[in-house]
């Protein structure tokens, strides 16, 4: 008879043999799939590779496209503008030489641009409505009223467009020097706006923002300033909503413009003011807003196209 010593160590081979079974067969198969994924990842780094190349062609023509469109900008707008007179607004996350570039255009246009007003975050607060709402109470000009609707956007821009803009019927200011600088003292303390020094108003207005969604608050601050500018639409001869980016969502001013058809049938809008065709185009879009129609432009998914149609 076989002793349990005997079984023990019968049982031990057996283990023993299919340890190493396991062991021989896992790095046979180990082996396989190692060379598997050697030859995809090497192929994969061809094509990343290859993609690379790829976007470095499409950056240097697109860099190509935006130098031409520079340079050819002043000389598609040229004379646009005559005799118009314009007031520039910007946001805190508008790049300064986005500003001044758009203003360059302007002049080559032939506008004069009376003034700037840069909007703090403030204005857009959802937090800072009551605020808001008292210092526009407040500060409103003689003969000035409130609208009815009473969304922090619609009231500062009731505000501002007395101040910032001519009577589109006489051309004549609606408020006095002394008015406008203490309205915009007021916000200025207020932490609403800043106004460049002896701003005098206009007959339009172009107001350029950023582009990139940020804080939870994005939608409804995007809200306020597509309201903002659609009161200084209504109070001149036209305004302009640009910003950059290109994204099409209601989450930035453009997007949450363009998704409004109470503002988009009044105000254009442009989404590329980062490139050199969309600065442009919000020169284009001021004159079509003096001709009465309006438009939205860039290369947004609910862009109508790149510029104005000339056959409007």
């Amino acid at each position: 008879m076989i002793s349990m010593r005997g079984h023990v160590v019968s049982i031990t081979a057996v283990f023993l043999a299919l340890a190493l079974g396991v062991v021989l067969g896992s790095t046979s198969v180990s082996e396989r799939l190692l060379t598997a994924v050697a030859g995809d990842a090497g192929s994969l780094r061809e094509q990343v590779d290859e993609l690379r190349a790829e976007r470095a062609v499409l950056q240097a023509r697109l860099a190509d496209a935006d130098g031409f469109s520079a340079a050819v900008g002043p000389r598609a707008v040229s004379g646009l503008l005559d005799g118009g007179s314009v007031v520039l607004i910007s946001t805190p996350d508008v790049a300064p030489e986005q500003r001044e570039q758009v203003r360059e255009l302007l002049g080559a246009a032939g506008a004069e641009v009376t003034g700037a007003l840069e909007l703090t975050g403030g204005i857009t607060d959802p937090s800072r409505v009551d605020q808001l709402r008292r210092v526009v109470t407040e500060l409103l000009p003689a003969g000035a009223q409130l609208p009815t609707a009473a969304d922090p956007g619609t009231l500062a821009g009731a505000l501002v467009a007395p101040l910032a803009l001519v009577d589109p019927a006489d051309g004549r200011p609606r408020t006095s020097g002394e008015e406008r600088a203490a309205a915009f003292a007021g916000l200025a303390t207020g932490g609403f706006l800043t106004a460049s020094p002896d701003l005098r108003p206009a007959q339009q207005a172009v107001v350029l923002t950023g582009g990139r969604p940020g804080a939870d608050d994005a939608e409804d601050r995007a809200i306020t300033l597509a309201r903002f500018t659609t009161q200084l639409d209504a109070a001149g001869g036209g305004a302009v909503l640009a910003g950059a980016g290109a994204v099409a969502g209601t989450s930035v001013p453009v997007g949450a413009a363009r998704a409004d058809p109470s503002i988009s049938s009044v105000v254009s809008t442009v989404d590329n003011l980062e490139a050199a065709a969309g600065r442009v185009a919000v020169v284009l879009a001021l004159r079509e807003q003096r001709d009465g129609r309006a438009g939205h432009y860039g290369v947004a998914a609910n862009a109508q196209g790149p510029v104005p149609d000339e056959r409007g």
